[in-house]
């Protein structure tokens, strides 16, 4: 579990994370390796699924040792599968991190919203929506690793 301290609010306890894959986790297929050490990190404390549409060999070699869950979605059906998850985890200990139109309802369920405007960009929706925007997946997992960050931008 982490524990998120937020001035003038309940803090949130977040038991789970939710990572989008394509352009969110993964750029033209590939997963940095720091992003990998962190979600490895990361899962000492959280329950973590990938959501894919990628074919599954391709998205288990790039994620082979790293703890999470891969969660793959059919095309078409993804909003709805990811709604589907959420709700049942637990919206309310759950964070998010996306970056297409097919997180939009997953985000708006989020006890945390995290939004990547990267290279492949991101759904306009989802910025207005997003409790935070970072521009790399790498930063919003440190956001979750790192109390001080979550002091700086939350204003803790």
């Amino acid at each position: 579990m982490i524990l998120i301290e937020r001035p003038g609010q309940e803090p949130l306890e977040i038991d789970h994370l939710l990572i989008d894959f394509e352009g969110t986790l993964a750029m033209d297929r590939r997963v940095h390796p720091k992003a990998k050490d962190k979600i490895n990190l990361l899962s000492k404390r959280l329950k973590i699924y990938i959501f894919t549409k990628e074919e599954k060999e391709r998205v288990e070699e790039a994620l082979k040792r790293v703890k999470a869950e891969i969660i793959f979605l059919n095309r078409g059906e993804a909003s709805r599968q990811k709604l589907e998850l959420i709700q049942s985890l637990g919206a309310f200990r759950t964070a998010v991190i996306g970056n297409g139109i097919d997180d939009l309802s997953i985000m708006k369920e989020a006890a945390l919203g995290m939004v990547i405007l990267g290279k492949e960009g991101t759904s306009g929706a989802l910025i207005q929506i997003a409790n935070l925007v970072f521009t790399d997946v790498i930063d919003a997992l440190d956001f979750l690793l790192k109390p001080l960050r979550q002091s700086a931008t939350l204003g803790v």
